[in-house]
């Protein structure tokens, strides 16, 4: 049995966790962190785990919990798991951080873009970016996992067949993203709020988002050369859910659909978590609510000779959680589907 502790716990992905985890016959949890909510009923706060949880929210003391945990997960805002990570933590458990912190190689672009100091530098190049089904092997021997981020979980896996195979041009890639609001967080801003988000879509981080380099770097290896991307992200009145509609230029005007859909079928069709949808089957979010589950689809303009390529994923699963446990599965040698297999949720 794997004993996991999660910081944060009270967060939505901290939650989330708590939810997936209860439901893995390998793991049990034993440490339900939050710096707000310490002595705590974990219950009292999220009312959903009412009889089902009777835990006490514990503080973030990771090194404690190092010598008790074999996996702990850092469901923490960006900076937490650079400033407590060093070699002793890290030769007692395994760490998966569902933040910023270890994502982005180079420190420099980290600081620019995170507008902070890296706590950590020295653990940037041993971290392992945790998108599965890209990294699977490297994972699996892994000690600290950079939990991928939701909005470059779906811009990445929707792309990365296309780059890496050259079928498209990665400097023109645009991505028009939209999440729930879920993704901002459990903590009060006034932006978030009901009467400010009802009825109302609206674009941020125009040109400044901070996942831009994150998938920019990931697209980046897969064609082999660095790239540069327009990515903007639109906040739009739901609870979950990231869809991306990413346009990009076809490097042979001639090539056809049927192309296209072999070259995701060669790297997506044994994947158990991206599901490739029928041709003229466009992706929706709520098709995927509440899963593990990557809905991909594609359209060719024959107009333009331009790919329109549509992913759906649920930002607190995929996009974080669950993605967070496909990740400690398979750092654990344990089946990579463990826990994850709950179908979407409609309505």
């Amino acid at each position: 049995m794997i004993k996991a502790g999660i910081i944060g716990a009270t967060g939505y992905a901290g939650a989330e966790l708590v939810r997936i985890l209860l439901a893995h016959k390998d793991t049990e949890i034993v440490w339900y962190g939050s710096r707000s909510y310490v002595d705590q009923k974990f219950a009292k706060i999220y009312g959903n785990f009412f009889k089902l949880v009777d835990n006490i929210c514990g503080g973030d003391d990771v090194a404690a919990l190092a010598k008790e945990a074999d996996v702990i997960f850092t469901a923490t805002p960006q900076g937490f798991c650079a400033s407590i990570i060093n070699d002793e933590i890290l030769s007692q458990t395994k760490i998966v951080d569902l933040s910023a912190d270890f994502r982005l190689k180079d420190v420099s672009v980290y600081e620019t873009w995170y507008k902070r100091t890296h706590e950590a530098p020295r653990y940037l190049d041993e971290a392992v970016y945790g998108l599965c089904e890209i990294n699977r092997e490297k994972v699996k021997h892994a000690r600290l996992v950079a939990n991928p981020g939701c909005y470059t979980t779906c811009s990445i896996l929707s792309l990365y067949p296309l780059v890496k195979e050259g079928l498209i041009n990665p400097d023109t890639i645009i991505i028009d993203a939209k999440s729930g609001t879920s993704g901002a967080g459990r903590s009060a801003k006034t932006a978030n709020l009901f009467c400010e988000v009802n009825e109302s879509i609206k674009a941020y981080g125009v040109t400044n988002h901070r996942h831009t380099p994150e998938i920019e770097e990931q697209l980046g290896y897969a064609a082999g050369r660095p790239i540069l991307i327009n990515f903007t992200p639109h906040l739009v009145p739901m609870n979950r859910g990231i869809l991306v509609t990413a346009y990009a230029s076809l490097t042979d005007p001639a090539v056809t659909e049927e192309a296209v859909r072999a070259v995701y079928e060669q790297y997506y069709g044994g994947e158990t978590f991206i599901r490739l949808l029928d041709q003229d089957v466009t992706a929706e979010t709520r098709w995927v609510e509440g899963s593990n589950y990557v809905d991909i689809g594609f359209r060719i303009d024959p107009r333009t000779r331009r790919v329109v390529v549509m992913g759906a994923l649920d930002n607190l699963v995929k996009g974080a959680a669950g993605q967070a446990v496909q990740n400690m599965n398979l750092m654990f040698g344990l089946p990579e589907t463990e826990g994850l297999l709950m179908p979407p949720v409609f309505p």
